[in-house]
């Protein structure tokens, strides 16, 4: 049969990504009656529960470790499963029973008790009682693993007795649930969405954003397994081992659907598969195609680093307003490297100190002004790909892919057994990675020789557990965000496609990728193509053209974990490893073999830890880590090797790094003194102040239980952060005299009283979808963004002003689109202007401020002024109507206040679910206290 391309479509950053536009809408329901009773042929062959299973002797944590993943374990939808969903809402089985119990948490901590807590978590013990066994298989009939799925999520539970057969068990099982999803994600990987997908502009930027980044050949791909392998024993060739059997396990699974026609029916819908002969083809998975999958989940998640060339931009901006010496205070006093207020991980005093500014910066290659232009990725428009929609995604997705304000998403809140009631540590955390169905995590459990693990791993990556609990000891992860990404000048000779390499005139590779794609009736995008190009040099590939001092040059962008996406297998195969992993120390060890920028946390029922990861390269003497340098030997990383793209790089103990600290939070907040992030925004006031101010309270007062601190990070779930820690000093300034306007004195008394309810947003009964003190979020939401650009562009500027806002985003309300997933995302006030209005309103107060800002900005610094500016555009903002402050989108009527901030899971497939109110919270979360160790 033809090739025909997919319905669902995934946007630059999977904002848009959602069911198939065309497929349903000419099926009348009794067409889709007929189509259902011809296709309910027999699902995948799951044996009924024929031997019961006991309790697990290896587990230490006595029924106190909890999961939640929502929407639900089930990922894979047959085509008669996603035609009853999309025309009558029904659920598959296992598809969206763990959404309900996530949702109501926001309504439902105040009351929580340790009692209660499996109410809104899934009992994450080892192992399934007998009576809880739904299902039992032997996957391709082998003798060495078995897959039990439990009957309350039908997460599967691993066994092997060998360790070929536990991986292998591990794949099929990883198939069974998100076979589709991984086929999606390989081929974003691979920058080949749209012939897979659909032409749809946000596969466009999809695949342009994350091809940019990673722009391998296959051969790129294979070199990457072959060095991890051969640079890493007897480990390597465990890990190589592992992966042959999980991809012979997927494919196994491939075998056994199509020919059981149980696959998942996008294939059908998307014209690989056809629904009446079985004719097409299901591709088969390669070892390569993990690695391209790592690379997407990378790039996402755990690459600090970029946005060199804009810090350059800004900086040159702030030195033509005030001149040079003053401009580059004035930067950076706005760039906050290491702000004194900052909220910190690692709050022991103890200095880590990386990426700070040197005395005397050396190698800079600062463009001449006005001359910087970003390099262009796309090539031969043809169709729709030449569309104005289709020239503005890849727009959009250049600057995502070029940022460094990367979309880190997660916290952790873990205390000392000092603090606790038990005496034993408790540990609250785990990953916002998006909410999308299926999700991109997938929940297992992993038991064979060498493997003991459950928790949540990317699907396709699943032949370890990535973030969970062993047999008495649970891990997780923060995004960090450290800058392990630097932007060379190379100086341009012959044309534009050789450059100065020591002194040597050397040619470019160029790396291509041409796409084409047809409409079907799943996606009505007219047919199109185009050519994406890169060029790659010894420093990178190729991000932008500029002159420097008159000279033509290209900046590049050289990533540490470039060409090395592989490597950080190591480092989880050790996380599985019950005899590896015994203690803090044995913990920290295998986490320093994750090379992504990532902050680790490990409880047991002793001790806690912190570790943050990464290679961090080792630079030259006087770079200056924010901004491009020259590509020159004396610039380069120390021992730098072009050919394998490694250098030196810090040692652990230069790393932030903890034992036992009376508690940690992390939600993507500066990790120590002295030690910079690349991205901006670490200063006063930050998301992390939610979970420091609460945690910090608890632990005070002492006897912390596991449900006190799951109500803690409830509760930080639900706050506005710039309610909470900016609008009493707003207030201050607004309530210095007494406000006579009877518009301003309105909005001020709605939200003073929202403050004095604690500045949540949260329906005003569980299921009511309307917020309490609804008209005061809706003010701030308006006076915000009108707030900031009147208090700091006229001091600033419009040219410093706008270059900033390109550093740092002025605003991330749950009602934005940003970050990762676009709008209906959850996560919020990450990244804002809060920190600098904290600081400037407080100086005009008077008040003490360390670490502020060059100048008092609002009002020209005296408190008058100020007053008139905030109440001016307060008025202003009180005066915007609903359906102005939300505009509406394809979810939610305009001025419909709580469905503008409600969370969406994303369909990846056929398989829709209904929107649950906002929490600002780990897409999986844990619940640890382990009671006893080995």
């Amino acid at each position: 049969m033809s090739r025909r391309t997919p319905g669902n479509t995934v946007d630059r950053t999977f904002d848009r990504l959602r069911t198939p536009r065309g497929v349903f809408g000419f099926l009348k329901t009794a067409a889709v009656c007929t189509l259902i009773a011809g296709l309910l042929s027999p699902l995948s062959p799951i044996s009924p529960a024929t031997e019961a299973h006991a309790a697990e002797a290896n587990d230490y944590c006595g029924a106190q470790c909890s999961d939640i993943l929502p929407p639900g374990q089930s990922g894979n939808a047959t085509l008669a499963q996603v035609l009853l969903n999309q025309a009558f809402g029904v659920q598959p089985e296992h598809a969206d029973d763990q959404l309900a119990p996530y949702a109501n948490l926001a309504t439902g901590h105040p009351g929580l008790t340790n009692a209660t807590i499996n109410n809104f978590f899934n009992d994450a013990s080892f192992g399934v009682a007998s009576d809880q066994v739904a299902s039992t298989l032997a996957p391709a009939g082998r003798t060495d693993v078995t897959i039990v799925r439990d009957k309350k999520t039908g997460v599967p539970h691993i066994t092997g007795t060998t360790r070929y057969g536990t991986e292998f068990g591990a794949g099929y099982a990883a198939a069974q649930d998100r076979l589709w999803l991984m086929d999606v994600f390989r081929h974003v990987g691979r920058g080949q969405l749209t012939p897979f997908a659909g032409g749809d502009p946000s596969n466009q930027g999809l695949e342009q954003e994350f091809w940019r980044h990673a722009p391998y050949t296959e051969a790129d791909l294979q070199a990457q397994i072959d060095n991890a392998v051969a640079t890493n024993g007897a480990r390597g060739q465990q890990a190589l081992a592992d992966v042959n059997a999980y991809v012979a396990g997927i494919n196994a699974y491939i075998d056994a659907s199509d020919s059981g026609r149980y696959f998942p029916g996008e294939y059908v819908l998307t014209g690989w598969k056809d629904s009446i002969t079985n004719a097409g083809t299901i591709q088969k998975f390669k070892t390569t195609d993990l690695v391209a999958l790592a690379s997407v989940i990378g790039a996402l998640f755990g690459s600090g680093g970029g946005g060199e060339v804009n810090n350059a931009i800004s900086l040159m901006a702030a030195q033509s307003k005030y001149g040079v010496t003053e401009g580059t205070k004035a930067w950076e006093a706005f760039r906050e490297r290491n702000d004194p207020e900052a909220v910190l991980t690692v709050h022991n005093g103890e200095s880590f100190p990386y990426a700070s500014a040197p005395a005397d910066p050396q190698g800079e290659a600062l463009p001449d002004a006005g001359t910087v232009a970003e390099e262009p990725l796309v090539y031969d428009r043809t169709g729709s790909a030449g569309t104005a929609t289709a020239t503005r995604t890849s727009s959009k997705a250049t600057a995502t892919a070029l940022t460094s304000a990367k979309r880190g998403m997660s916290n952790a809140l873990v205390v000392s057994g000092a603090k606790t009631a038990s005496g034993h540590p408790v540990a609250v955390f785990g990953p916002q990675t998006g909410y999308f169905a299926p999700q991109l995590l997938m929940l297992q459990e992993i038991q064979g020789p060498g493997i003991s693990a459950r928790g949540a791993s990317f699907a396709g990556l699943s032949m370890y557990v990535e973030l969970g609990r062993g047999q008495d000891y649970a891990w997780s992860a923060t995004t960090s965000g450290q800058d392990i990404i630097d932007s060379y000048a190379v100086e341009l000779c012959q044309d534009d496609a050789h450059y100065l390499y020591h002194g040597t005139c050397t040619a470019m590779e160029k790396l291509e990728q041409t796409n084409a794609w047809k409409p079907t009736t799943a996606d009505a995008t007219a047919a199109g193509s185009y050519r994406m190009q890169v060029y790659r040099t010894k420093y990178g590939p190729v991000s932008h053209r500029a002159t420097v001092g008159g000279k033509k040059i290209a900046y590049t962008t050289l990533r540490s974990s470039y060409m090395h996406e592989a490597d950080s297998i190591i480092g989880f195969q050790m996380l599985n490893d019950p005899d590896y992993v015994k203690s803090p120390a044995t913990f920290q060890s295998a986490v320093q073999h994750i090379n992504y920028t990532f902050n680790w946390f490990y409880a047991d029922s002793t001790h806690t830890a912190y570790y943050n990861s990464g290679d961090n390269p080792v630079r030259a003497n006087g770079v200056d880590a924010e901004f491009p340098v020259w590509a020159q030997s004396a610039y380069e990383w120390r021992n730098w090797n072009p050919t394998t793209n490694t250098a030196d790089y810090t040692p652990p103990s230069a790393h932030p790094n903890s034992i036992d600290q009376e508690y940690y939070i992390s939600w993507n907040n500066k990790q120590a003194k002295d030690y910079s992030t690349a991205s901006w925004g670490d200063g006063s006031v930050h998301r992390g102040n939610l979970l420091e101010d609460r945690v910090k309270k608890l632990v005070a007062a002492g006897g912390v239980t596991r449900a006190q601190l799951v109500k803690a990070m409830a509760d930080a779930a639900l706050i506005d952060l710039r309610a909470e820690d900016v609008l009493p000093k707003l207030l201050r300034v607004v309530n210095s005299s007494t406000v006579t306007d009877s518009t301003a004195a309105a909005a001020v008394s709605k939200l003073s009283a929202w403050l004095a309810a604690g500045a949540k947003r949260t329906e005003t009964a569980a299921g009511s979808k309307k917020y309490a003190d609804a008209d005061a979020i809706r003010i701030l939401d308006a006076w915000w963004p009108q707030l900031v650009q009147a208090e700091f562009q006229p001091g600033l500027g419009t040219d410093l002003y706008t270059a900033i806002t390109a550093n740092l985003p002025i605003d991330e309300a749950p009602s934005a689109a940003h970050g990762p997933t676009g709008s209906h995302a959850g996560s919020s006030f990450q990244y804002g202007w809060w920190s600098y209005v904290d600081k400037d309103i407080r100086a005009v107060l008077g008040d003490q401020v360390q670490g502020g800002l060059t100048q008092k900005y609002c009002g020209g610094g005296t408190l008058s002024g100020c007053r008139d500016i905030l109440i001016s555009t307060l008025k202003t903002a009180a005066g915007k109507t609903a359906a102005e402050v939300y505009p509406g989108d394809k979810l939610c009527a305009a001025g419909n206040q709580w469905c503008a901030d409600s969370i969406v899971q994303r369909t990846l497939g056929g398989i829709k679910h209904n929107n649950i109110s906002w929490q600002n919270r780990p897409t999986y979360q844990q619940v640890v206290e382990f009671t006893s160790h080995r």
